[in-house]
């Protein structure tokens, strides 16, 4: 679906991309991950055909310099850094609709499903959201559309727990007709939401291996903590989790592709557990 042959691009003396040679086919869920300044976001341009570059790039065949229309049609994309667009946010679905080739109906179902109430919304300006609303919005436009390639930078970095299992369920719909590279910076964010993990390092791709299928992204696991001691940055932490404490400890469900994510935050405290479980309810897949 995705040929990047030989790719490289220079920035005055700067080599930014040195020779990346990869191909992304349909099915695949691509972490794309990475330091500042090791090459992922000038390779995520020159696949969306912003930058000249040596070598060539194709979607579905198609260059995105020289038919740049015909490829973004292909192309979802949720950046990092929302757009500082002061239209209002129906006039912002409505402009993505048309030159789409979709529906808005079905943008405002996405951010709907994601718990962001729509009508109150509309006639806002998109630059007045907060950061989480903005997200929702920017998700609504690139899964409310038909797609084969969805860019995600960051994606679920501003999402509730319950807008992003609801945000991966809309993701395990996909799974199997798109091709899904979601850049960040950590691989403990985004390895629940993969099957092949490639980071890049000085321009040039230096890992490019698959994952195993621990836990599918519509799982939900059911969690207890008990803690030794009282902890009120760890109670904080357990309740933006949507964590209950009911008595005899704290209780709540982790979606599967944050399972990672969860542990990491857990281990920050395991100084203060009594006991720990996690459990995917007798399916046959995570245990802890």
């Amino acid at each position: 679906m995705i040929c990047f042959d030989k790719v490289g691009k220079s920035f005055r003396k700067s080599r930014v991309l040195d020779g990346v040679s990869l191909t992304l086919n349909r099915g695949e869920r691509v972490a794309l991950v990475g330091s500042n300044g090791a090459g992922k976001t000038t390779l995520i341009r020159c696949l969306l055909g912003e930058y000249t570059h040596d070598g060539s790039v194709s979607v579905a065949g198609l260059s995105p310099r020289r038919d740049r229309a015909a490829v973004l049609r292909h192309i979802g994309f949720v950046p990092q850094i929302p757009p500082p667009l002061k239209m209002p946010v129906s006039e912002l679905l409505g402009f993505s609709a048309t030159v789409s080739g979709s529906k808005t109906a079905d943008m405002v179902a996405v951010i709907t499903a994601l718990g962001l109430d729509y009508s109150a919304i509309k006639g806002l300006p998109f630059v007045k959201l907060s950061g989480g609303m903005k997200q929702k919005v920017l998700i609504g436009v690139a899964l409310g559309r038909p797609t084969d390639i969805l860019i995600m930078d960051e994606p679920a970095a501003n999402l509730d727990p319950d807008a992003r299992a609801c945000f991966f369920g809309l993701l395990a719909e996909r799974a199997k007709q798109n091709v899904m590279l979601i850049t960040s910076h950590r691989l403990d964010e985004v390895a629940g939401l993969v099957n092949r993990v490639i980071e890049m390092d000085m321009g040039k791709v230096v890992l490019d291996d698959r994952l195993p299928e621990v836990a599918a992204m519509t799982d939900r696991l059911e969690c207890r903590v008990q803690m030794r001691r009282f902890d009120d940055a760890f109670a904080r932490a357990l309740a933006g989790w949507g964590f209950v404490d009911d008595g005899a400890g704290w209780h709540g469900q982790v979606g599967g592709p944050d399972r990672l994510r969860f542990l990491c935050m857990m281990s920050r405290y395991a100084g203060i557990l009594s006991d720990f479980t996690m459990s995917d309810g007798g399916k046959g897949g995570v245990n802890v």
